[in-house]
């Protein structure tokens, strides 16, 4: 049967020609005839020559998501050749010593946009970011059972809401299981050679962000004996880092007490004592400003905020809203200690997050100096032709140090 082929814009072609991955919709795709999400076609300039193979998502605002610059068949022996030189890489170039959870597949990196696949310990979890890998989950799953001969593979729903539904996402279900035997209902990984506990199937997230694992790191070689807070907690993965690496106190905020109480089993996987801890739940800037009152100080502050958070009293988000947290966070550091900023967020770029901290540091009437500025790790590759895919920014800095 002969593939459709559809036409794009001259904006199209040149993004194409440039290796983007991506076609947006716009007048051009507008004009496509009829198409299921998922079926494959054939992109073509407005002279009919061939561009790229894509996978068809109509009425999204990613209308299509290149697959390759050649013809193309998406079965299972095609999507073991991308699995398996996706794999390759992170055996050649991504440490995992002491790690057992860690991507194997990021969407764009790994050739198959719309995609990630991560491994948490003997399971494997497939989130789908575009309605047009539906019909191919179960030729997907084949294929992961083959290569890696997995306890279980899951898949984790990505519901159009999240940002509005992560604050009531708790306990709600999302995950469900593709093939194999389920998990127990909190899963022991390890990473960096600690224990960490996370949950395959309840909630819009696993309790654990892979890519960070790096900067968790980074940061056990900067802690011992010094005094950590961490804001935004989530289920403490920081937290237990520094407490691990021999931080003498550890204060970790977040508005959540399911991930607080999540936080305290984290500490107890790892046998360190909780109670010689400190577990706050509440919004972050009225715990700072609580915290300024009682007079506190810390060596180390840590915001690791998500892009978009709801309390009952205010909302955060990352554009916009770092500087007014850097600003109210620098009062309880100590001048020479490190403010340690950290966002996801996707649409803001490295240039105006470094403003975001420089809008904070005068609020705050404080010198701030960037030491380290690091991203994702190795198994969250990115095309160079891809700068949506360089999302994450982790920036070290210094309060003051004597230059005033």
């Amino acid at each position: 049967m002969e593939r459709k082929k559809v036409a794009v814009g001259p904006e199209s072609v040149r993004m194409l020609e440039l290796g983007h991955p991506w076609i947006i919709a716009d007048p051009y795709t507008k004009k496509w005839p009829a198409g299921a999400a998922g079926e494959l076609v054939e992109l073509v300039d407005g002279g009919g020559r061939f561009l790229a193979t894509a996978l068809l998502d109509p009425g999204e605002r990613i209308v299509a998501r290149v697959l390759g610059r050649e013809r193309l068949t998406l079965d299972k022996g095609w999507l073991a050749k991308r699995l398996r030189a996706a794999l390759r890489l992170r055996e050649s170039h991504a440490g995992r010593d002491g790690t057992d959870a860690w991507r194997l597949v990021n969407g764009e990196g790994d050739g198959l946009p719309g995609l990630t696949v991560d491994r948490y310990g003997d399971y494997i979890m497939v989130q789908l970011y575009s309605a047009a890998w539906r019909p191919h989950l179960k030729t997907l799953t084949r294929a992961l059972e083959e290569l890696l001969r997995p306890a279980g593979i899951y898949e984790k729903a990505r519901p159009r809401q999240t940002r509005e539904l992560e604050a009531v996402s708790d306990t709600k279900r999302y995950g469900r299981l593709l093939s194999g035997a389920p998990a127990p209902q909190r899963l022991p990984v390890r990473e960096n050679g600690l224990t960490f506990l996370v949950e395959l199937e309840q909630g819009l997230n696993t309790g654990l962000f892979l890519d960070q694992r790096k900067n968790r790191r980074e940061l056990m070689g900067r802690v011992a004996g010094k005094r950590v807070l961490n804001l935004f907690a989530y289920t403490g993965a920081f937290s237990v880092a520094a407490a691990a690496a021999g931080a003498s106190l550890v204060t970790g905020v977040d508005a959540s007490p399911t991930y607080t109480d999540w936080a305290k089993a984290n500490f107890g996987a790892n046998r360190l004592n909780p109670k010689r801890h400190e577990f706050v739940v509440g919004d972050c800037l009225d715990v700072l400003a609580e915290l300024q009152r009682q007079g506190k100080r810390y060596d180390i502050v840590l915001m690791d905020p998500p892009s978009f958070s709801t309390t009952a009293k205010s909302r955060f988000t990352t554009r916009g809203g770092t500087a007014e947290l850097v600003a109210a966070a620098l009062p309880l550091l100590e001048e020479g200690g490190l403010l340690i900023t950290s966002s996801n967020h996707q649409k803001v770029d490295v240039a105006d997050y470094l403003k975001e901290l420089r809008r904070g540091a005068l609020q705050g009437g404080s010198e701030l100096r960037v030491i380290s500025l690091a991203g994702q790790p190795e198994d969250f590759p990115y095309p160079v032709t891809f700068p949506e895919g360089r999302y994450l920014k982790y920036a070290v800095s210094v309060k003051g140090g004597g230059l005033r």
